[in-house]
């Protein structure tokens, strides 16, 4: 490999922006290829960070000499970019959500066994210090259960409220929630059982998704959560995850740690990195190394994230609870 690593975008919107805004600052990274269904946007961010621009993933990974590729795509898009990467070897850093439903994302992580691509997901809140200091602390405590939320308001993008497109928000937007669950419980889930409700957003067009929804969770080391969504609020929001033992709890958002260990016993830990910063750092380093061992959210354990996502949406659609078991999403 060159003294820099070559990356090209798949996806220059929104998200990709925030890891363009990193990767810029890093000496050891060259923008090779900016690719995005919508030219003058592709071209836009090629006239910014540099690299050629292209509306077709294909010309450009035949084109350009790659040594990483990002994938920034709404979660309706995902499949063919990873299996083209994948094909050609070159190390996939993925957005989250990885897919709007499971069987591709199943696919794509048996096709990057196969062929041992590198890959990293987008789960940022996993780079966090608080985050980090929190799983510390939690491993030398019995941990019983959580409680995670992610409410607040409706972004504006019109796939958003699509569910065939977005998943809905427990898929597109509260997956931090989820996945920093089971980051923190250290634990895969094994049953989900979810309920929804909508009616108070008529007023959006082409609107089909819930409007709050709840999803119980049992994990296969005994404990359990509560994760709650809510896109249907005005002026109030609430995002952060409680993980609850007998002598601690930790309150924990993305920025900060609380940790309670008894009356009048409390501490606060405040995030000083940037972890958008830090998982772009990582990955760029074990592209070069070809180790993947610091990357925290590789695409097989983000694939054990997605599978209770899907399982809420199933349980949420059949009113019943769903196991998860192995590969399969078991409707009771």
């Amino acid at each position: 490999m060159a003294d820099k690593v070559r990356v090209g975008f798949i996806g220059t919107g929104g998200i990709a922006g925030a890891h363009l805004g990193n990767l810029k600052d890093f000496d050891d990274v060259e923008f090779v290829g900016m690719c995005d269904v919508a030219k003058d946007r592709a071209e836009s961010r090629a006239e910014e960070f540099g690299g050629s621009a292209y509306t077709d993933f294909e010309q450009m990974l035949a084109k350009e000499d790659l040594d990483a590729i990002y994938v920034c795509l709404p979660p309706f898009v995902h499949g063919a970019p990873e299996f083209a990467a994948i094909e050609a070897g070159i190390p996939l850093f993925i957005e989250k959500p990885i897919d709007v439903d499971i069987d591709v994302a199943l696919k794509i992580r048996d096709a990057a066994a196969e062929k041992g691509t590198l890959t990293s997901v987008g789960y940022n809140w996993r780079y966090s210090d608080a985050v980090t200091e929190a799983r510390s602390r939690l491993e030398d405590h019995t941990v019983l259960g959580a409680l995670g939320s992610w409410m607040g308001g409706m972004p504006g993008t019109p796939w958003w409220r699509v569910r065939s497109q977005s998943g809905g928000q427990h898929v597109e937007q509260t997956t931090h929630v989820f996945d920093v669950c089971r980051y923190l419980l250290q634990a895969d889930a094994v049953s989900v059982h979810a309920v929804a409700a909508k009616g108070g957003m008529t007023d959006k067009p082409n609107y089909d998704i819930e409007d709050i929804s709840f999803v119980n969770i049992t994990f296969d080391n005994g404990t359990i959560a509560n994760i709650q969504s809510a896109c249907c609020l005005s002026g109030w929001g609430r995002v952060k995850m409680e993980v609850f033992g007998r002598d601690l709890v930790a309150d924990v958002t993305q920025g900060r740690a609380t940790f309670t260990t008894g009356p009048d016993q409390t501490e606060e830990i405040k995030s000083t990195g940037n972890p958008y910063q830090t998982e772009d750092r990582i990955f760029i380093d074990a592209v070069k190394s070809g180790d993947g061992y610091a990357i925290r959210a590789p695409y097989a354990d983000a694939v054990e994230t997605q599978k209770i996502m899907i399982a809420a949406t199933r349980s949420m659609d059949s009113g019943k609870l769903v196991f998860i078991q192995n590969d399969q999403l078991v409707i009771a």
